[in-house]
């Protein structure tokens, strides 16, 4: 009966170590800013969604909108910080903003694009760590979608 409660203890430390390591591993700054002009791809991890990257499981559509390219920008802004984001960069029709979960406080990024020609707002939403998100970046995407349209 010991042996099996100290197992038990055992694993579970070490599983509390793991989280707490990919924590704070979720702190590292990514790759992040346009290249080329666009959005950056996503890693091979099925944990990224962008708009401007053709890739199935990756690829989310950008937020179309008919209003000005002013207002639609002052509305996405404010459709990121309520679904819970923070605005790091915003500069030229470029935003980055952080999220963070609310548990084991990992981080994850999400980049807008302002294209006024298209009259879209480019997005692409990544964890930091990781492998798979579960589908966390595409809902916090819809999220974001479902706020911008109001």
């Amino acid at each position: 009966m010991k042996l099996l409660l100290y197992s038990v203890i055992g694993i579970s430390v070490i599983i509390g170590l793991l989280l707490v390591v990919l924590s704070m591993s979720s702190r590292k700054q990514p790759e992040l800013g346009l290249l080329n002009g666009q959005l950056r791809p996503c890693p091979a991890t099925p944990n990224c969604v962008c708009s401007e990257q053709q890739v199935e499981g990756a690829f989310v559509e950008p937020l179309g909108y008919t209003s000005t390219a002013d207002d639609a920008w002052r509305r996405i802004k404010q459709a990121v910080v309520e679904t819970g984001g923070v605005v790091l960069i915003e500069q030229n029709g470029y935003l980055h903003a952080r999220y963070e979960t609310p548990l084991m406080r990992y981080v994850d990024d999400i980049e807008l694009r302002l294209d006024e020609n298209k009259q879209v707002i480019h997005v692409r939403s990544a964890s930091r760590v990781g492998h798979s998100d579960l589908g966390a970046n595409r809902k916090r995407v819809e999220r974001i979608r479902a706020t911008f349209d109001k």
